[in-house]
This record gives C-alpha cells, sequence and structure tokens, in this order.
C-alpha cells in the first residue's frame, strides 16, 4: 500500500471552462449592435418656397438686384459671366448684399438682393456643394458681424440665447434674409 500512494500521480492539466465564452460574446455583439448608431445621409435641408398658384406669376426681379452664380459641366464658376474661384463666390455674395444702392453693379438694398445659383447637368457635385457652402457661409458671416454689433459674442451665441428664452423670432434673420434662388440644371436629360 505504502507502494501505491509512492507511486506517482499523472496530473491532468488545468483547465479553464470555456463554455460560457460564446455565451458572453453572443452577449457583447449583442451590446454593440444595439447601441451603435449608423449616420445616414440626410441630403441638403433646405426649404422651399410654397409653389406658385397657376395663373400667378413670379414677383418681378431687377437684374440690379440679382447676383448670377453660374457653374458649368467643367465645374468652372461663373459670376455675372466672369470667371471667378469658388473662394470668390462669399466675398462677391456679401458684397452683393450689404451694398445698400452704393455700387449700382450690386443690389439695392438688403431685402432686394437675390443670389441665383444656376448649374448644368454635368456639373461636378463636389463642386455644386463647395459653391452652395460660400454662398451659405457668406451669410453666416453677415449674421455673425450682425450678432456681434448687437453685442453678443457670435450668431451661434445668439441663436441660444433664442433657444433659452423661448424665442421664435430672429432680428438677425429678418434683416438679413437669406434669398437664394436654385435655378434648375440646363442640358440634355
Amino acid at each position: 500500500m505504502a507502494g501505491l500512494l509512492k507511486k506517482k500521480r499523472e496530473r491532468e492539466g488545468g483547465e479553464i471552462p470555456t463554455a460560457s465564452m460564446a455565451d458572453i460574446a453572443f452577449l457583447l455583439l449583442i451590446f454593440f449592435l444595439v447601441t451603435t448608431t449608423i449616420n445616414v445621409d440626410t441630403g441638403i435641408g433646405m426649404t422651399l418656397p410654397p409653389p406658385l398658384e397657376e395663373d400667378q406669376e413670379p414677383p418681378p426681379v431687377r437684374e440690379r438686384n440679382m447676383l448670377a452664380i453660374l457653374v458649368n459641366a467643367q465645374g468652372r464658376v461663373l459670376i455675372e459671366d466672369q470667371p471667378a474661384s469658388i473662394p470668390m463666390v462669399r466675398e462677391e455674395v456679401k458684397k452683393h448684399t450689404l451694398n445698400e444702392g452704393a455700387d449700382p453693379n450690386y443690389a439695392e438694398s438688403i431685402d432686394l438682393a437675390i443670389v441665383s445659383l444656376k448649374t448644368d447637368r454635368q456639373t461636378p457635385y463636389d463642386t455644386y456643394i463647395n459653391v452652395l457652402d460660400e454662398i451659405w457661409m457668406a451669410y453666416f458671416e453677415m449674421w455673425d458681424a450682425e450678432a456681434r454689433a448687437m453685442g453678443y459674442p457670435s450668431y451661434a451665441a445668439y441663436r441660444d440665447y433664442l433657444d433659452e428664452n423661448n424665442i421664435e423670432e430672429n432680428a438677425i434673420r429678418e434683416k438679413i434674409g437669406a434669398q437664394l434662388s436654385i435655378a434648375e440644371p440646363e442640358g440634355e436629360e
């Protein structure tokens, strides 16, 4: 019997129980699927004006009050039929809108200033978006300058003030309205 006790016992190797690992992996997979947000492209958010009645004519616009921006099929920008670069669009929109009748080549007043963007059907999409961004940035810069003149640090701070106080009327947007006309592209369908 003593020989039996001295006999070297073979040890079995230590095992880690892995039966529940598949369950844990499955639960983690479900957790990440449920908590992950997926961004969906929603397009360009713009509020379109209501359509005109059938018997209603579009309002007349004086040539002077409209800044015509054309982006052709090659992606070249023309402002009032003159070649321009995309960064020039922002300054031209600001000059046109804030002119107040000083220069006869630009709008008579802020209220009458309209920016018209026209493209070709073959216009590169990124060029169109870049020009549209420059137009909107011109308006944001004008709104920001107006907010600073009113004593706010920025237009965003002014909007925060409106939101916090549940004020729906935006005096800056009333004064400097973004009047943007996006004309239908020309070209074959």
